[in-house]
C-alpha cells in the first residue's frame, strides 16, 4: 500500500489514506513520485468547479497534477518510455501526484533531460508549459512590452522570466509580498496594495502594451484589460470571461513536445523557477493551504520520495 493525500468529497477536507498502486491504463505509465508541484488548479479541482479533469475517479481523490518520478510500470499503447526512466509530466486523468505512485498521460510526459533536477522539473508541466502556451500565443517581438497581472505566484514568474529571456520589457503587478523575488528577476514592480495599478502602468506605459498576460481574472483582468494597445492582445489564463472584454483564453497545447519545450529554457536558466517552499509528503495540506491563500511567493512543492 502508498500513503496519498487527497480528497473524500469535494470541498475537502484533505485525508490522509494508503492506496495500492494505481494500474496505469492505456496511454498511461506509473511512475513513483519524487517531487509533486502545488498549482491552484488543485483546490479548484477539490471545490468541484472544475469536476470534468477529476478523470471521473472514485473518491477518495487524490490531489495533485504535475509530478516528476521515476517509471514502474507501462499501460497499453505506450511508446517513447521506458521502465526506470526519469520523467516529468501531467496526471491529466485524475491520478493525482501527492502520492508516493501514480499514473501520469504518457502523451504528456517526457524524461527528464541530463542536467535538470526533479525538483525543478516538477513545477514545469503546469507553470513552465503554461509560460510557453501564453508567450507563443502572444508572438510578441523583442523589444515588445507585456505586462503580467498576477506576477508573483509559480506561472507569474515563469511568464516572466521567459519573457525576459526573449528580450521582453517585463512590467508586473502583484501585492508588497511578490515584490522582492519579481523585481530581482528584472520586472518593473506594481504593487497594486499600494498604488492605483491603471495609473501607475501608464504612467510607465502610455501607449499601451503589446500584450498583456492575465493570471489574477475578476476585478482585475478588467481593470487592466483596457491597458493593451489591442484588445486580441489580453490573453487570459483562468479567467474565460476575458472573451467579453475582446480578448483571448490561453491555447494550452497537451502534447509531450509541451514539457519537453519548458525543460530546455530551464536547462538554460531562462526558466528557472523560484521555489519558495519544500514540504515533506506529510505537510502536504500546508503546501496546498498557502497557495489557496495566495501567499505563495514564487513555487511551491511537495518532496514525496
Amino acid at each position: 500500500m502508498r500513503q496519498a493525500w487527497g480528497f473524500g468529497r469535494h470541498g475537502g477536507p484533505e485525508v490522509f489514506f494508503d492506496r495500492p498502486d494505481p494500474v496505469p491504463g492505456r496511454g498511461e505509465v506509473l511512475i513513483q513520485v519524487d517531487v509533486a508541484g502545488v498549482n491552484p488548479l488543485d483546490h479548484l479541482l477539490r471545490s468541484g468547479l472544475v469536476d470534468g479533469l477529476d478523470g471521473g475517479r472514485a473518491f477518495p481523490r487524490v490531489l495533485g497534477r504535475e509530478a516528476a518520478g521515476t517509471v514502474l510500470r507501462l499501460g497499453e499503447d505506450v511508446n517513447g518510455l521506458e521502465v526506470g526512466d526519469a520523467v516529468f509530466g501531467f496526471a491529466l486523468t485524475g491520478g493525482g501526484t501527492y502520492a508516493e505512485t501514480t499514473v501520469l498521460s504518457a502523451s504528456n510526459t517526457a524524461r527528464i533531460p541530463e542536467g535538470l533536477s526533479a525538483t525543478v522539473a516538477a513545477t514545469l508541466p503546469v507553470a513552465g508549459t503554461t509560460a510557453v502556451d501564453v508567450l507563443n500565443q502572444l508572438g510578441l517581438a523583442a523589444g515588445a512590452t507585456v505586462l503580467v497581472n498576477g506576477v508573483g505566484g509559480g506561472v507569474g514568474l515563469a511568464v516572466a522570466r521567459l519573457a525576459i529571456g526573449r528580450e521582453l520589457r517585463v512590467i508586473g503587478t502583484g501585492s508588497t509580498a511578490k515584490r522582492e523575488h519579481a523585481e530581482a528577476i528584472g520586472v518593473r514592480f506594481i504593487d497594486y496594495t499600494a498604488e492605483d495599478v491603471a495609473a501607475a502602468a501608464r504612467r510607465l506605459v502610455p501607449d499601451g502594451f503589446d500584450g498583456i498576460v492575465d493570471l489574477a481574472g475578476g476585478t482585475s483582468l478588467r481593470t487592466v484589460a483596457p491597458l493593451a494597445r489591442d484588445p486580441r492582445s489580453v490573453i487570459a489564463v483562468g479567467d474565460m470571461s476575458v472573451l467579453d472584454l475582446g480578448g483571448r483564453f490561453v491555447e494550452r497545447r497537451v502534447d509531450r513536445e509541451n514539457p519537453e519545450r519548458s525543460a530546455r529554457p530551464a536547462l538554460d536558466g531562462l526558466l528557472a523557477p523560484v521555489i519558495t517552499t519544500v514540504h515533506p509528503l506529510s505537510d502536504a495540506p500546508a503546501a496546498l493551504a498557502t497557495v489557496e491563500r495566495g501567499h505563495a511567493s514564487g513555487k511551491v512543492v511537495i518532496k514525496v520520495a
